[in-house]
């Protein structure tokens, strides 16, 4: 008595050959009305199937653009910043009027717009600057001397 939990090597199972079945295709046992529904639904899956190549196309396009953008866009860069609420109204205010096309550009124009109004306080801050490093370098230079 075989058990049939058990393999056994010298004997050969009976393989069944898949039945392929073709869901578009009209069987023996169906009534016409049944294949109605059939064809309508291969005929949406043609119309889905054949857009496919359109589909990718377009997505390959809009990557290739993406990836345009970002590369001429690389001497910008991207800053979060927290602001008033008075101060994003305004922002908003001037992609509202259509002067920008989002914030991001509102607010480095606005950004850029103090940068030159400030421009004495900034002169200052670069004196001050090459200052300190002229200071560090000579508090290096200390360090680095040779005892006598």
């Amino acid at each position: 008595m075989s058990n049939p939990y058990q393999s056994n090597p010298y004997q050969k199972e009976a393989q069944q050959s898949p039945e392929t079945v073709d869901d578009l295709m009209l069987r023996d046992d169906e009534t016409e009305d049944d294949s109605e529904g059939r064809t309508r639904t291969a005929s949406s899956v043609r119309d889905i199937a054949s857009r496919i190549p359109e589909s990718l196309s377009a997505i390959g396009r809009d990557i290739s653009r993406t990836i345009e953008r970002a590369m001429s866009a690389k001497d910008e860069y991207v800053v979060a910043v927290k602001i008033p609420p008075e101060a994003q109204e305004r922002v908003d205010q001037l992609v509202q009027a259509g002067i920008f096309r989002n914030r991001a550009e509102a607010a480095g124009f606005l950004v850029e717009e103090g940068i030159k109004t400030q421009s004495a306080l900034f002169e200052r801050v670069q004196q001050k600057l090459a200052e300190i490093e002229r200071l560090r370098a000579e508090l290096r230079g200390m360090v680095n001397e040779k005892p006598a």
